[in-house]
């Protein structure tokens, strides 16, 4: 325990370090979101991006129920990940973004839409809806890593939280998105080293009976019937997870932030490699929760599987690393989704509406406090979570996601590609995304046939519905986009032009 505790010690203090080290490096607006007028590297914005993807509510909340609901076939998760979620993503969507973002000079998304559709009232609606859905991911979070520390150190559950919350604030307040990279490069090594650790420990753990035969690698349990039965579910998983990413604004980030094509390059090789090894060791020990002596999930629950395995799994002197490991992943999508929510309220909000003669100095130091405000409510949200039990892990991050993507992924990946994407479609796509979600949540309830997925009985137990609704969300979003542009006028030549005109040579 000794051994442990110096380990999580020394991680804190390099994340004092690092806010030290950078306080200088983030001046301006374009200093505290994109590091500076070069951007970062491929490396860098590789690590940023993988670390931001996978956090505590992946390898505590997800890993652990749906391990234990599809076994190893979990695993497939992980793969799709890897080869969706980050190689085709950066190989569709990188190049363009950084192209399309620097000619319309956005740097947040719902800017992005402003200018790409000549439309002030879509920036703010989109900032709007980026916000109050970031807060139930980025509580997710928070909850996942309470439950690990409760259970492996017997540390309550609030005080990680605020500690989090502390160490958070204090690199992303002084350094912005330079200091959160940085920190996302020494983050995303002590994953990388922590999940192999992980994984030969339970390969080698007496507490696994390997019977292999027993556990289902693709095909799924037929204990859950009906209209929401294990293939569904899981393909809607890997549906959701893997494309999800596409159109959210903490990860599109990234790519506004990449130096150069070599970077883009470099990025699109290293975070398909990081994201495979990552993906796959989560998945993999979740998926292990049917061979423990102990049943996992019905001594513990989902939410908790993974912790107490870790706990009668991992020897004393490598739960530190551990725990970092967790804590690592944590940080890093705490950081960037906390900038990604200021940002938005201070530019597209504050800047774009409210006061749009504001100073760059005023805008920066608004932004700082609004990184503190949103990582606050947060808190205050998981806390209010743990005290009342009031939804599970996956389900919060679920709906959180396919929101957000069902919103998004339509006009934004749409946009980029195709010229003929109307303002009437995105509309559609934002408005019919949250009026789908709701009905699909609270009207229908899907309470028959095993996708017990009412209001009342997901605001109790978490049913795991919500991917299935969000990857709904987002299939309607791609296709009403294309459907309503087809039948309606696009941008005009003017704004076309400023978005696409020779952006096949500068590609």
């Amino acid at each position: 325990m000794l051994l442990d505790t110096i380990i999580l010690l020394l991680y804190v203090i390099s994340m004092v370090f690092i806010a030290l080290y950078t306080k200088n490096r983030s001046k301006t607006v374009n200093d505290f979101l994109f590091a500076g007028k070069k951007g970062l590297n491929g490396w860098m914005s590789a690590f940023a991006y993988g670390t931001t993807y996978f956090s505590a509510v992946i390898f505590i909340g997800y890993a652990g129920k749906f391990g234990a609901q599809y076994q190893l076939a979990a695993i497939w998760i992980g793969v799709g990940n890897a080869i969706i979620g980050s190689l085709i993503a950066w190989m569709v969507l990188a190049k363009r973004t950084k192209i399309m973002a620097t000619r319309l000079h956005s740097k947040t998304m719902p800017e992005f839409f402003e200018k790409r559709y000549d439309s002030k009232s879509l920036k703010l609606v989109s900032a709007v809806i980026i916000f109050l859905f970031l807060i139930p991911y980025s509580a997710s979070v928070y909850t996942g890593l309470s439950n690990l520390f409760e259970i492996v150190f017997g540390i309550d559950g609030w005080i990680i939280m605020l500690a989090l919350a502390a160490i958070t604030a204090l690199y992303l307040f002084f350094g912005g998105y330079f200091a959160t990279a940085l920190s996302d490069f020494i983050q995303g090594i002590i994953m990388l080293i922590g999940v192999v650790l992980m994984v030969i420990c339970f390969m080698n753990s007496k507490q696994v009976g390997w019977d292999i035969s027993s556990l289902n690698w693709f095909t799924f349990s037929s204990s859950n019937k009906g209209l929401y039965g294990d293939t569904v579910s899981l393909l809607s998983l890997i549906f959701l997870t893997s494309f999800g990413v596409w159109a959210l604004p903490q990860t599109i980030h990234k790519y506004h932030a990449i130096r150069d094509d070599k970077a883009i390059m470099q990025g699109t090789v290293v975070s398909t490699a990081f994201a495979l090894i990552i993906g796959f060791g989560a998945y993999f020990v979740g998926g292990l929760s049917g061979l423990f002596k102990t049943d996992i999930g019905s001594a513990f629950g989902t939410d908790n599987a993974i912790p107490n395995m870790l706990n009668l799994v991992i020897p004393a002197g490598l739960m530190g690393i551990i725990a970092v490991l967790i804590l690592s992943a944590s940080m890093s999508t705490l950081s960037s989704v906390s900038l990604a929510s200021a940002s938005v309220v201070a530019v597209d909000i504050y800047k774009g509406k409210i006061n749009q003669n504001a100073e760059d100095k005023k805008v920066n130091i608004i932004m700082r406090v609004l990184c503190l405000a949103f990582i606050a409510i947060s808190v205050i949200l998981a806390l209010l979570n743990e005290t009342y039990n009031i939804t599970a892990i996956a389900y919060l991050m679920g709906i959180s996601w396919g929101t957000l993507a069902g919103c998004f992924i339509g006009p934004y990946v749409l946009g980029l590609l195709w010229k003929k994407v109307s303002k009437p479609a995105v509309w559609s796509s934002i408005i019919g995304s949250l009026v789908l979600t709701v009905v699909l949540i609270i009207v229908l309830g899907f309470d028959k046939g095993g996708w017990t997925c009412g209001l009342s009985t997901a605001l109790k137990n978490g049913i795991s519905c919500s991917p299935l609704i969000g990857s709904i969300c987002m299939i309607y979003s791609v296709v009403i986009t294309f459907v309503v542009s087809l039948f309606t006028k696009a941008p005009t030549e003017k704004v076309l032009a400023n978005a696409f005109e020779n952006i096949q040579n500068e590609k």
